[in-house]
């Protein structure tokens, strides 16, 4: 896209920081093709793609933290058993 046909709307009206980045020409390829088909824009796939990308790996943090806290606290024998029998008790004061 040349100069001549940026459209500068956009970036007046909403605060932006530029980036560039290097594409395999394959990955290009593959990018344009299912923007297209989309009808989206090269920043709206981009933003999509690091949101994405950022969801991905909070939630792989959210899941390495459940595992550490599991490894510096594991379950001991009976712990199911006795989560089961306060999970009953928890029921017994029901009306139903």
């Amino acid at each position: 896209m040349s100069a001549a046909w940026y459209d500068h709307s956009y970036t007046i009206r909403v605060p932006v920081k530029k980036v560039a980045f290097s594409l395999s020409p394959t990955l290009f390829r593959a990018v344009e093709a299912a923007r297209r088909r989309a009808r989206r824009s090269r920043s709206a796939v981009m933003q999509e793609a690091l949101r994405l990308w950022i969801a991905r790996d909070r939630e792989a943090q959210r899941v390495r933290q459940y595992v550490a806290g599991y490894t510096r606290r594991p379950e001991r024998q009976g712990d199911g058993r006795r989560l089961e029998q306060a999970g009953l008790e928890s029921w017994t004061d029901l009306p139903w």
